[in-house]
């Protein structure tokens, strides 16, 4: 299927030309107009009806809060997010919160639709009851693993990720399995991906143990090295980590580097997210790989729908997912591979 960006490339200009001139906007250049349509043409591009529907009078902006820009899977979300919005010719404004609970209420004061089309919201301190009051103007997804009753949520299934990613370590003959990354936060990620653990060591008639639950105030790769370091120096023996999210098992891997102790050879590591770092750390990452594209696409079209009139049940969208093996978590017989190097060198 073609798209809006195979048609820029085509005609030599940007995604948001494109979206210009398919909507009919009067400022864009005669001479770019009519190569973006000559290209249409030779393409046989069909603009989205959803995008092209949209009652005119709107702001075009549509709004992202998320709560850390420089975790690199809300990078990597906020590419995928802001490309989408830019294939239907919107434009996505973000901002971050660090989680403040005070800057994530003034985010839910702006679904009174006075600035935004729709917005997209990843918050890490609000509860329940601070939607009690909230009649929103403008369609709203949440993004994560908390529930908003009312309202569409796109998230990965933690439980069951966190499961697969846990089995794994416990396949390739490890036992002494540390979980990096709980809190003493009720149903929220952490709680979610320490369940999947659980229960997949509990399902290999293995003995959940307290003293291999790690707490963390946050999925850094700072928390993850200091983590890995305490461990250690508390003599508690572990073969395989599981670590909650990325930069956290890539903080482990420095202070199991630094010790002396191989990786996977006697600590086998897996992450979560699957960030572009993990392919190129030493040695790579074995992540649970959410489908990002997916997200972004599924997040728009819930958007967009609701923005055009259509009466839809809110839902909890799960995001496909699977297991990137590579060389930190290689599977049983194996020495790990890493494809997208070998991709990335044909190139």
């Amino acid at each position: 299927m073609v798209s809006r960006r195979d048609v820029a490339t085509d005609a030599g200009v940007s995604e948001r030309t494109v979206s210009n001139v398919v909507n009919g906007f009067e400022h864009v250049a005669p001479a770019t107009r009519a190569r973006v349509l000559a290209s249409i043409q030779r393409l046989s591009y069909r603009p989205s009806e959803l995008a092209r529907s949209l009652k005119r009078g709107r702001s075009g902006l549509i709004g992202l809060m998320l709560p850390q820009l420089d975790n690199p899977y809300f990078a990597e979300i906020t590419r995928t997010l802001v490309q989408e919005g830019t294939s239907h010719g919107l434009t996505v404004v973000i901002d971050q919160t660090d989680g403040d609970r005070a800057l994530e209420l003034a985010w839910l004061g702006r679904a009174n639709g006075a600035l935004f089309d729709a917005m997209i919201l990843s918050p890490l301190s609000l509860v329940r009851t601070d939607f009690d009051a909230l009649h929103p103007g403008i369609p709203i997804v949440f993004l994560g693993e908390d529930h908003y009753p009312g309202f569409d949520r796109v998230a990965v299934d933690s439980v069951e990720a966190s499961r697969t990613a846990t089995a794994h370590l416990l396949a390739a003959g490890r036992h002494r399995i540390a979980a990096f990354g709980a809190n003493t936060r009720p149903g929220g990620t952490s709680a979610q991906r320490l369940a999947g653990y659980r229960a997949a060591v509990e399902d290999a008639g293995v003995e959940f143990d307290e003293e291999l639950v790690i707490h963390l105030s946050g999925f850094t790769r700072a928390e993850g090295y200091r983590a890995m370091c305490e461990l250690l120096d508390r003599g508690v023996e572990v073969d395989g980590i599981f670590c909650f999210a990325d930069p956290m098992a890539l903080g482990a891997i420095r202070a199991l580097n630094e010790r002396g102790i191989r990786v996977p050879e006697d600590v086998a590591v897996v992450g979560f997210d699957d960030v572009e770092e993990g392919l190129f750390s030493t040695p790579s990452l074995t992540s649970i790989r959410p489908d990002k594209d997916w997200l972004a696409r599924t997040a728009f079209d819930r958007l967009l729908r609701r923005l055009n009139g259509e009466d839809l049940q809110p839902e909890f969208l799960p995001i496909p997912f699977d297991l990137t093996v590579r060389e930190t978590a290689p599977a049983p017989g194996t020495q790990g591979r890493v494809p997208e190097l070998a991709e990335a060198r044909a190139d």
